[in-house]
Formats: structure tokens, C-alpha cells, sequence
């Protein structure tokens, strides 16, 4: 019994180290990226480097906005053509597929998840880019932050539906018999009881897709276009033609000159990690307000 208390004592012990390790690996990368960025941040300025939209580091000029700007669309686009299907797939897993479907979609679209990025940046520049400039639109190359939002979406659908259907799935068999018996139609059920029990899930499901939005890299210097410019609508009487404007991501720029970049320059990019760094804690801080927001109602 003795050796028993003393076995359980250690092994919560070493899972505590563990949990504390990895804790304390994610605070010296952010303190170490915080300090290569001050240099950064002395010389232009807190305000300058994010609100800027000049990016010459030859000439001092670090302005980021442009890159923030596009970094935004992209996952926000990826967002909007990817969480519906996510959802879908992952209502129709849990709720509707008959177990001979479920054994061959379920691993269909875990697989996804194991592919490089780069076959996804691959399969965009050869086959979305151009079909995309086949849009009749002025300034239209291909290369655009609607290309980067479809490869996006494919990319996170495996993480967003698999932690889904999963939440789905943790939902207490008794609700959905409850409100069965109550009358409502399955439809009825799925909507208005399983999905709101399970919203805790749901998001963080949300939220690990759009992390894994904003930090993809590889996909998106191959699609985007990699321009240093402001996203524009190509047709001024169109605004969805922003979509098909080049565009540049905060981590597409970092990955595209960090081989090169000495002084400022490099500091800059260091503080575009910075930058990142806090727009994941924003979605996260936010995501949390969100579940406790539905919990207090």
C-alpha cells in the first residue's frame, strides 16, 4: 500500500515537471523574441511598426500594417469557407453516418491533417492560381489572398472537425434522449441541444484553426503573391475583390527574409513574431470570454 502512495505521489510529481517544462520552454521563446525585437521597437517606434505601411528595411522604414491586414483576411477567409465544412463533416460523423461510412471518411479527412503544407502549397500554385485568373477582373494574377483562404480552409477542416465531432461526441446521451422524447425531430435535437452543449469544444476546435491559420507559412508564400502592399479591392465597385488582391502574411514575410537580414532589419522580423505572438493570445483571451459568455447564459 506504502509502495502504491509512494508510485502515485511520484508520478504526479514527474506529470508536474512535464506540464512545467512546457510551460517554461513557451516563456523563453517569448522572451528571447521579445528581446531581439527591442532593437526594433527603439528605433521605429511601437506605433510606427504596427501601424506603418512602409516596408524598406534599407531605408528604416518598418511598417507592418499591410502584413497584419493580410495576415487577417487570409485566416479570416480560410474561416469562412472552412468551418462550415468542418462542421459539417463533423455533425455528419457523429450524428447521422452509418459505421461503414464513418471507418472510411473518418480517416479520409484525418489524413489531411498529416500532409506537408508544402503539397498544399503545391496543389494551390498548380491548380487554384490558375483558376483563379481566369476571373475576368483587372490586376488579377492568380496569386491572391483567396488562393492562400482556400488552401487555409483545406488545411485546418481535419483539426476543426475531428475536436468537433469529438466535443459532439462528449455530449451526455441523456440530452439527446431527452429532447427526443420531448418531440423534437433529430434536426431539431443536433441544433438546438447537442451543438449548444458542446459549444465549449466547438470553439477551441475554432481557435486551434485559426492558429494554425495565422502560423502557416510554406502554403502561403506560394499562393499569396508575396507583394509589400496594401490589399486592395481590384474593382473599386466590387469590395470583395480585395480577395483577389497579392498580399503578404506576417509570417510569409518573416520566413521570405530572415536568411539575409542583419541588424534592424532582423529585430524587425523578430518583433513581426512579437506581433503574432499577441494577436494568438488575443483569440485566445477572446475564445475564453466567449465560452464563459455562454456558460453565464
Amino acid at each position: 500500500m506504502q509502495i502504491r502512495r509512494v508510485v502515485d505521489r511520484s508520478m504526479t510529481y514527474l506529470l508536474l515537471f512535464f506540464a512545467l517544462v512546457s510551460i517554461l520552454i513557451v516563456f523563453l521563446i517569448g522572451i528571447f523574441t521579445i528581446r531581439e525585437s527591442l532593437e526594433a521597437w527603439n528605433e521605429v517606434g511601437l506605433l510606427n511598426f504596427l501601424i506603418g505601411t512602409s516596408w524598406h528595411p534599407t531605408q528604416g522604414e518598418l511598417g507592418i500594417l499591410q502584413m497584419i491586414i493580410g495576415s487577417i483576411l487570409a485566416t479570416f477567409g480560410s474561416l469562412v469557407l472552412g468551418v462550415p465544412l468542418a462542421f459539417g463533416c463533423a455533425i455528419f460523423l457523429a450524428e447521422i453516418a452509418p459505421q461503414g461510412i464513418q471507418r472510411v471518411l473518418r480517416p479520409a479527412i484525418q489524413l489531411l491533417a498529416g500532409i506537408p503544407s508544402v503539397v498544399f502549397g503545391l496543389f494551390g500554385l498548380v491548380v487554384l492560381v490558375p483558376a483563379i485568373r481566369k476571373i475576368q477582373i483587372y490586376g488579377n494574377s492568380g496569386f491572391s489572398i483567396l488562393a492562400a483562404s482556400i488552401v487555409l480552409a483545406v488545411m485546418i477542416l481535419p483539426t476543426i472537425a475531428s475536436i468537433t465531432e469529438d466535443a459532439i461526441r462528449a455530449v451526455p446521451r441523456s440530452y439527446k434522449e431527452g429532447s427526443l422524447a420531448l418531440g423534437a425531430t433529430h434536426w431539431q435535437t443536433i441544433v438546438n441541444v447537442i451543438l449548444p452543449a458542446a459549444r465549449p469544444g466547438i470553439v477551441a476546435a475554432v481557435i486551434l484553426g485559426v492558429g494554425r491559420a495565422l502560423g502557416e507559412t510554406m502554403a502561403m508564400i506560394m499562393v499569396i503573391g508575396n507583394s509589400v502592399a496594401m490589399p486592395r479591392a481590384l474593382d473599386p465597385a466590387n469590395p470583395l475583390t480585395i480577395f483577389l488582391s497579392q498580399a503578404r502574411t506576417l509570417t510569409g514575410n518573416v520566413a521570405v527574409e530572415i536568411s539575409y537580414a542583419t541588424g534592424v532589419h532582423e529585430s524587425g522580423l523578430f518583433a513581426t513574431g512579437v506581433v503574432l505572438f499577441v494577436l494568438i493570445m488575443l483569440v485566445n483571451s477572446g475564445a475564453r470570454a466567449l465560452i464563459r459568455a455562454g456558460g453565464n447564459h
